[in-house]
């Protein structure tokens, strides 16, 4: 599906930020992030195609390439007490190392990754965790995920249309 994103501001240092999130006092502009958000964010950026994986798990792409991924519960992301596999891990793709570095070194966040991510761009996290980061920071999670994936010119075009600096 094809879509249009919502105007957005730059904001340094934190990056992109939604105007779509209330601005103003007592707005809760950035209320705790939902699973829902993951879907509407990402399917409102532009040139994205939303798929089904074999087990209908959804996938978000730009120009053939998945930039968030709601992934099967799978052996190597599981409770460490009970050995359940987690049925809600979503991948998104990050744009360096350390970018994902920087997400998954605090053990008090939800992001994290596993063996089987070692040297891959992306980070996981589960839905159930999402309201421990906000809606912005999710948002932009979300846009650096599509951009690190689109190619140069889409990504370029964004970034002018959406005046972030050094575009």
């Amino acid at each position: 599906m094809s879509g249009t994103a919502p105007m957005l501001q730059a904001q340094p240092p934190l990056g992109i930020v939604p105007s779509v999130a209330k601005q103003g006092p007592n707005r809760n502009a950035d209320r705790p992030a939902r699973v829902d958000d993951v879907h509407r964010i990402a399917a409102s950026m532009p040139h994205v195609k939303r798929l089904e994986g074999p087990k209908g798990n959804p996938i978000y792409q730009v120009g053939g390439k998945s930039f968030v991924f709601f992934r099967t519960p799978q052996p190597d992301a599981a409770d460490p007490s009970t050995g359940e596999r987690y049925p809600d891990v979503i991948m998104l793709w990050v744009e360096s190392e350390g970018d994902k570095l920087a997400l998954i070194q605090d053990d008090s966040s939800p992001f994290f990754t596993t063996p089987h991510f070692d040297g891959h761009l992306s980070v996981l996290v589960r839905g159930s965790r999402l309201g421990e980061i906000g809606l912005a920071e999710l948002t932009e999670l979300i846009q650096d995920a599509w951009l690190a994936r689109a190619s140069k010119t889409r990504a370029a075009a964004w970034l002018a249309a959406h005046h972030v600096e050094g575009a």
